[in-house]
């Protein structure tokens, strides 16, 4: 699989404290990739680095198949859109003149401007001046103006901060749709996990500078599963089969929660409930979210 950014190694440091330490991302062609950490991880300098806003320590950065130095860093970073923070926007002027001076910026025909406020759904307010605009539609604007020139990456950093529900759940719609409309991959940072989880296909975890976890979110979820929970009939005969076979046991009423086991060990032990008349009703996994998998890699309690 192709990959938009790889790094190796890639390390910053401000004196004598590592901010991003060694850091190995991978993020493949068209995929939306979610970059989570608390405040103060590393992720906006890490962002910082990828966009040449900041010079590593130590280490690589190979953007878009190439390696990224002083002599391509413009050539690369006009093929990559990003919105760090805030939009960056002249209130006095209107979205389609704000577009222009980003065309202007990056070379890219005025003509494109039509495409990317379609894409953001800004097209009746093109002539509105961006100083009665919603923080909704800023937002929305700084997606446009990333979407200039067709990048092939997208780098966004807390696109849906300070956003109530409504943009919270637009700006999800859009960024959801990029991969697809225009052929880029995404690497989005938040702190909204909940969010992340609807849209992202790819995550990375990082604390105190180091990636804790990167991979597909499907495989992650997969080797996170929690307990499994029994409903049966006769709480006391399914209790007393599970501890024989040395299973730990917590029931509320007619609920039984054991720990995660493999799929023969749980067949062996539904067929053993069964033989022992313990009336078994329905059967569920508990799935952790994004959140309690991000908790636990992050206070370093349990591994996944």
């Amino acid at each position: 699989m192709a990959h938009v950014i790889e790094t190796n190694m890639l390390t910053k440091t401000y004196g004598t404290q590592t901010v991003v330490n060694q850091i190995n991302l991978s993020v493949p062609e068209e995929s939306i990739y979610g970059f989570i950490g608390p405040n103060g991880a590393g992720k906006s300098t890490t962002m910082k680095l990828l966009l040449g806003l900041a010079h590593p320590t130590a280490g690589s950065i190979h953007l878009l198949g190439k390696e990224m130095n002083q002599a391509n860093r413009l050539t690369l970073l006009r093929q990559t859109g990003s919105l760090i923070e805030s939009p960056s926007c002249y209130g006095h002027l209107t979205a389609r003149e704000n577009l222009q001076i980003i065309c202007d910026l990056k070379g890219v025909p005025y003509r494109d401007i039509d495409r990317v406020l379609e894409i953001v759904q800004l097209t009746q307010y093109c002539k509105r001046k961006v100083s009665d605009f919603s923080l909704g539609m800023r937002q929305r604007l700084g997606i446009a103006q990333a979407l200039l020139g067709s990048p092939k990456l997208l780098i966004l950093d807390e696109p849906t901060n300070g956003l109530d529900p409504a943009g919270i759940q637009e700006m999800r719609s859009f960024i959801r749709k990029i991969p697809q409309s225009c052929g880029a991959a995404v690497l989005i940072s938040s702190h909204l996990l909940s969010e992340l989880e609807q849209i992202i296909d790819q995550v990375g975890i990082i604390n105190q500078g180091k990636l804790l976890f990167q991979g597909d979110l499907s495989a992650l979820q997969r080797h996170s599963r929690g307990d499994y929970i029994l409903r049966v009939l006769h709480p006391k005969k399914a209790c007393s089969t599970l501890l024989a076979q040395g299973i730990t046991v917590r029931a509320t009423g007619q609920l039984l929660q054991i720990p995660s086991v493999g799929e023969e060990t749980l067949a062996n032990l539904v067929q053993q409930l069964a033989a022992q008349d313990a009336g078994i009703v329905g059967l569920t996994q508990q799935t952790k979210s994004l959140e309690d998998i991000f908790l636990s890699l992050t206070s370093q309690k349990e591994a996944v």
